[in-house]
């Protein structure tokens, strides 16, 4: 911007993110979000019209400077302007300095909205390690939002270990041969991974007083299982009811009889008949058969870990995990198992070869609830640790969710970088309003009117809050995630006899298809 240029306003009173102006030439000003550069002493602030009023007054959210003598941008404003300093709008070499990222390690998304013809940049090691979150109502376009962020991580990455926990079957299709596939037809996650807590909720039933015994009942047999199979390993006697160590079924239900058998009343037995007859309807229905049936009872954990991690990647640096499938009430668990286990697997292993691990949890509000009292606790406690200590052992978390009110608040302050879609919900976008720092709560006025592939970016990953338009995902590398079209479809005859009996088979035989 040359010293020459009108200026549109001066500026009248100053805070310490952000001033007010009076328009000096109204037919120069710029429209609300524009990015404007201030003359202050010994620097160039810059900042972005959040509001004008009928009496000419305008409201500017400022974000950073760049001091006389250097071409390099910096947030924050050390040198505030005075009143009376000219503003100008911003130049295509204005948002250039301001907008752009030089850090090697920066990755493309999408245009800057109020500057076309500038590239929106995230830091791919300030996005990962510390955290980031999808926020956006319903059809806002978050799940094309994630398949972005991944697809520019793993072209620039290609030896990544990303792990997705696909809860609608929506991104398989749009990886392809990037990516290791699995669902109930190929997990393989052994129950004896299970720890205590979730061996709890998977193998007892009954109301509070009836599970309490089952759950002392089954921690003296578990762990003496536990031992029994790990009998010649000097380590067994350290063993506890936890440890992630290989036991027969077979053997912890011979434990539970023998326990029931020693009992000098038959009416104390029903825990034990419970517990028994639980384990028998899990180790027969086939919903459960990726944990229950067809495994040999192994030390086989590092073969677990090194598929689910990618270690080696062998040319598919992502792996999705599609629990559509799922049983709804074994979810909760096995989401619990596998933040458990991707944070163990950080904690433990050696600093010097660590290997950084990136989890994405899909419908996040649901495994990590603003109540502490909903939810199944292991999986929040599970993720709270990756969030809140994952960093330090190379492990990042990313959260993906549509009621962002409903997700607990101290998770969501340890995401680093937002990424805000269209949010109508007040409640939703009082509880963002929250978590974002202050120079950037005036973005939020955008939300209710954002379109699809737009967002609010703020927080670690971008150079500065910014509203962004993504770049366009081809067709082939978008996930499933499209409304079905009742309009188009209820004017055709689509389905037969043959469609209702194969959807009737595929039920029966718990088969997606």
């Amino acid at each position: 911007m040359s010293e020459e240029a009108q200026a549109f306003a001066e500026v009248t009173s100053v805070g310490q993110a952000s001033l007010t102006a009076s328009l000096t030439a109204p037919a120069l000003a710029p429209g609300i979000g524009s990015l404007v550069r201030i003359k202050a002493r010994g620097a160039d602030t810059y900042g972005s019209i959040a509001s004008y009023d009928e009496g000419g007054s305008v409201s500017i959210i400022l974000s950073g400077e760049a001091l006389s003598g250097e071409k390099r941008f910096r947030r924050g404003v050390s040198l505030h302007p005075l009143p009376g300093a000219p503003i100008y709008q911003g130049t295509h070499d204005d948002a250039l300095l301001v907008y752009g990222d030089d850090r090697p390690d920066s990755l493309r998304i999408g245009t800057v909205f109020n500057a076309p013809g500038v590239t929106a940049h995230v830091s791919t090691d300030n996005l990962l390690a510390k955290h980031f979150a999808v926020l956006g109502t319903t059809g806002s376009g978050k799940s094309c939002t994630v398949a972005l962020l991944l697809h520019r991580l793993l072209s620039a990455n290609p030896l990544a270990h990303i792990v997705l926990l696909d809860l609608h079957n929506e991104y398989g299709g749009a990886f392809k041969d990037r990516a290791e596939i699995i669902d109930t037809s190929n997990l393989q996650l052994p129950y004896w991974l299970l720890n205590f807590e979730e061996s709890v909720e998977v193998l007892t039933t009954g109301d509070s007083s009836d599970r309490q015994q089952q759950m002392s009942i089954l921690r003296d047999c578990l762990l003496a299982a536990r031992k029994g199979f790990a009998k010649d390993n000097p380590d067994a006697q350290g063993y506890t009811v936890d440890t992630p160590s290989p036991y027969r079924m077979s053997e912890l239900v011979r434990l539970i009889r023998e326990a029931a058998g020693k009992l000098d009343k038959p009416e104390n037995s029903a825990p034990f008949l419970r517990l028994l007859a639980r384990i028998d309807s899990l180790t027969t229905d086939r919903r459960f058969g990726f944990m229950f049936s067809g495994l040999v009872v192994r030390a086989n954990l590092a073969d677990v870990m090194g598929r689910l991690f990618r270690i080696p990647v062998q040319g598919k640096p992502l792996t999705v995990i599609d629990l559509s499938g799922v049983p709804s009430e074994i979810v909760d668990v096995l989401v619990s198992v596998l933040a458990r286990t991707v944070f163990d697997f950080g904690l433990w292993s050696s600093p010097q070869r660590s290997v950084p691990l990136l989890l994405v949890c899909e419908e996040a509000h649901r495994y990590v609830p603003a109540n502490p009292e909903d939810g199944f606790a292991p999986t929040r406690r599970a993720l709270g640790r990756i969030a809140k200590e994952g960093r330090k052992y190379g492990i990042a978390l990313g959260l993906i969710t549509q009621r962002p009110s409903e997700l607990s608040a101290s998770i969501l302050s340890q995401c680093g970088t937002l990424f805000v879609l269209k949010m109508s919900n007040e409640q939703d976008q009082l509880f963002v309003a929250r978590a974002l720092p202050e120079g950037a709560r005036d973005l939020l006025t955008a939300l209710p009117t954002l379109r699809p592939q737009e967002a609010v970016l703020v927080g670690e990953g971008a150079s500065v809050p910014m509203r962004i338009k993504f770049d366009h995902l081809p067709p082939e590398e978008r996930p499933h995630s499209a409304s079905a079209k009742f309009s188009e479809t209820w004017n055709q005859e689509t389905g037969d006899r043959a469609f209702v009996e194969r959807s009737v088979e595929r039920w029966r035989k718990q088969e997606r298809g």
